[in-house]
């Protein structure tokens, strides 16, 4: 209306031409035609009178004609209420809506077309207001990136790309893990705690397993360790409901970012370590969050340490360390198997069950609320870890280390020492060295420890120290003969009879 009223003031005050009317309005000079040609078959003239408003100028200048008769409208809200009846269509409300008056009503087509445009409208958006330090958002970027072997070529798993983003500023920190499992995304947490340099008050993840053990409207059942984080450091958690992603929109708007920032970036580099891969990212969130904004004034971080920064709460004296929590039964062996790895509990408490909370350098086990012993967390599968005083006596007894059966074996003599010792390096396992070494070391009850020490020496001088050599030299009285002569009689014999191992091949 307003170009169309600067159209007739420069026609009939200033008198242009319609081509320079064109020109100092940016209309083309048909349009201005077409204007001035309207005005002129109205019943209005110049200047217009104070009566005339911009829709009553509309209605003298682009009047249709005659009104053509409105199609009638169905009942939208009595549509929507139908809708949630089980088998209800769309096509069969247009039936029953034409079925009143087909001549007024509208087509199937721009029946459903007017439905979804008041649908639309029926949607309502609250605009959320944060408070500096208050929330922080939490999600995975759908998107993964593959971690590459470098030696075959094979993708290793997919890093999962964590998110995180203040409300109040969108301050957001960004890192690639191994999983979605609870300890990757609970370190993730301390990792951006850490980088944030504070704490906020709130935190606002969405409902997968590592954070919400039972997703619930009203009442989620929160993930223990989880729960336990939160607590260490002070903070509230209040996850977002069940399929409203609106109540986690921040979240959802930073990963969308995230995804064409920092991934699409990614998307033709090649990683092999989880480490390269989160080098990369940092870079790239660094830039994101150092980057100008359309909508708020300065940086990411400009507002961060303006607004945020200063309202979150401090960071504890000590970092979390991630504890897994895990209950077991002990089993007759008084061992409990925690990651293919057993660990030893006092023999009173076979049959009982246990409670394991393992960090990353020591597996404590709690029995009724009560410590019974810590270990030193082991990576070895299908290893035992057991301490002496967790044994009963009598197993006690029945157990020979290889340093009892050394120190044992030196108390004899150091030839009987260096046997046993020989026998211990020479297997995989020192323990499959325990029969022998205990064959050999019994012997002093028949030949005595004079003996067996003259019989180890010479077996090896002889470089054979086998428990069978050893109890041959005793066996024939053969430990005090001179080298020489236990060699000479174990020379072997030649006879034309003796055909030798050769004839048979």
């Amino acid at each position: 209306m307003r170009k169309i009223k600067d159209v007739l003031r420069l026609k009939f005050e200033v008198g242009l031409s319609h081509r320079d009317i064109g020109q100092c309005l940016s209309l083309g000079p048909s349009t201005v035609s077409e204007i001035l040609s309207r005005f002129k078959s109205s019943e209005l003239s110049w200047p217009l009178p104070e009566a005339v408003n911009d829709k009553t100028l509309e209605a003298q200048l682009y009047s249709t004609g005659p009104a053509q008769r409105q199609k009638r409208l169905p009942d939208f809200m009595l549509m929507q209420q139908e809708l949630k009846r089980k088998g209800m269509t769309k096509l069969l409300l247009w039936e029953e809506y034409c079925g009143e008056d087909s001549a007024s009503a509208y087509g199937y087509t721009q029946f459903c077309e007017h439905y979804q445009r008041w649908l639309k409208k029926q949607k309502r958006s609250m605009r959320q207001h944060h408070i500096a330090g208050d929330k922080l958002f939490i999600d995975y970027c759908g998107p993964t990136v593959p971690i590459v072997n470098p030696d075959t070529g094979e993708v290793r798993y997919h890093a999962q790309i964590f998110v995180a983003t203040l409300g109040a500023t969108n301050y957001t920190y960004v890192e690639a893990g191994r999983s979605q499992r609870e300890e990757d995304w609970i370190m993730a947490h301390v990792r951006t705690f850490r980088y944030l340099g504070g704490v906020p008050r709130l935190l606002v993840p969405d409902n997968l397993k590592s954070a919400v053990t039972k997703a619930h409207r009203y009442a989620p059942t929160m993930n223990e360790n989880y729960a336990k984080m939160a607590r260490h450091y002070g903070c509230a958690i209040v996850p977002a409901r069940p399929y409203k992603p609106k109540d986690k929109a921040k979240a959802e708007n930073a990963v969308l970012i995230v995804e064409r920032w920092i991934l699409m970036r990614l998307r033709r580099e090649c990683f092999y370590t989880l480490a390269g891969l989160n080098a990369r990212i940092k870079v790239l969130m660094e830039e994101l969050n150092n980057r100008p904004q359309r909508l708020h004034p300065g940086s990411r971080r400009e507002q961060f340490e303006l607004l945020d920064k200063p309202a979150l709460m401090p960071l504890p004296g000590t970092t979390y360390e991630y504890i897994d929590s895990k209950r077991a039964k002990v089993g007759p062996d008084y061992h409990v198997l925690y990651q293919k790895h057993a660990y030893s509990v006092p023999h009173t408490l076979v049959g009982n069950t246990v409670t394991i909370e393992a960090s990353g350098s020591v597996v404590s086990i709690y029995h009724h609320n009560q410590l019974v012993t810590q270990h030193a967390k082991s990576a070895k599968d299908g290893g035992f870890s057991t301490q002496k005083e967790h044994m009963p006596d009598s197993h006690v007894k029945q157990r020979f280390s290889a340093e009892r059966l050394l120190h044992w074996a030196e108390n004899i003599g150091v030839g009987t020492r260096g046997v046993v010792q020989w026998h211990i390096h020479s297997r995989k396992h020192p323990e499959q060295a325990i029969k022998s070494c205990l064959a050999i070391l019994n012997l002093t009850k028949q030949h005595g420890a004079a003996r067996l020490e003259a019989a180890c020496q010479k077996a090896l001088l002889l470089k054979r120290p086998h428990r069978s050599v050893v109890m041959n030299l005793l066996k024939h009285h053969q430990e005090s003969v001179p080298s020489t002569a236990v060699e000479q009689d174990e020379q072997p014999v030649t006879h034309h009879n003796i055909r030798g191992q050769h004839y048979y091949q």
